[in-house]
């Protein structure tokens, strides 16, 4: 009688469980395109933090506070930057020990790189630029995130969720000058 070998697999905890939430972001085991499912949660929250900074900046408003659009923008971009500061942290624990769970180097179903460098492409997006802007965010986002041009390759090699949240935040600046250029010739024109 010829006995199977057994896989011992350790018992997952529950921080594992919350790494894993953390860098699945909910989408990230979509078997089709997973990537793109998490930049599509980026521009969700982008989208929700951009209408809660409205609903408050309203609210200041109609209280009698003088406030400029000029406050509203600063509002919604140290919200932004903030958001981004806390998913980049969180993500990069997350992805570490994801990396660890998986098995591999930045598992695509790790998507959290996706959300924070998808929420860099609008940093210099101003809110009432219209939806175009947004999808082109999306489109550029997505676009530099693919191609990797120099030196998001390259931060790549960083090792752990470091390197799997550096590279996507830096394609995401990226993105944000191509649609900052974008939203400044079509006010100009």
């Amino acid at each position: 009688m010829v006995e199977a070998a057994r896989v011992v697999v350790p018992a997952r905890t529950a921080g594992d469980y919350l790494a894993l939430a953390l860098a699945t972001c909910g989408v990230g085991l979509i078997p089709l395109a997973p990537g793109t499912w998490g930049s599509a949660v980026g521009v969700v929250v982008y989208l929700a933090l951009g209408r809660a900074a409205q609903t408050t900046f309203d609210y200041a408003v109609t209280r009698g506070l003088d406030l400029s659009p000029q406050t509203f923008q600063t509002l919604l971009t140290t919200a932004l930057l903030f958001v981004v500061f806390i998913i980049s942290l969180a993500g990069t624990w997350a992805a570490t020990r994801a990396e660890k769970l998986f098995g591999k180097k930045d598992p695509g179903a790790v998507v959290v790189d996706e959300v924070a460098g998808q929420l860099v492409a609008f940093l210099f997006v101003p809110w009432g630029a219209g939806w175009w802007a947004v999808v082109a965010g999306f489109v550029a986002f997505r676009a530099f995130d693919i191609w990797k041009p120099y030196p998001v390759r390259r931060l790549e090699g960083l090792g752990g969720g470091l390197g799997v949240m550096a590279d996507d935040l830096l394609a995401g600046f990226y993105a944000a000058a191509l649609v900052s250029l974008l939203v400044s010739v079509q006010i100009l024109f």
